[in-house]
């Protein structure tokens, strides 16, 4: 398995990492889903129907226009 290093900007705009285990590159729905997780544990279940099969990413589009979070880079780490 490879680490990942997702690099984020937080709720505050600040760069923020998170680093993910996988074998292929995340996408970026499965990177939002987990800065989801790590932000907004409770959220980690949320309804995102209304997203479904009108956006590729809901996760990562929820994650821009309810919390301002938006992802940057996904790279693999050495």
């Amino acid at each position: 398995m490879k680490e990942w290093e997702v690099i984020f900007a937080d709720q505050k705009g600040e760069p923020t990492t998170l680093l993910l285990t996988a074998e292929q590159r995340p996408s970026d729905e499965e990177a939002a889903r987990a800065i989801r997780t790590k932000l907004f544990p409770l959220l980690d279940e949320l309804d995102l129907n209304d997203f479904q099969d009108r956006s590729q990413s809901p996760t990562a589009r929820w994650l821009k226009e309810q919390s301002g979070v938006t992802i940057s880079d996904i790279r693999e780490l050495p």
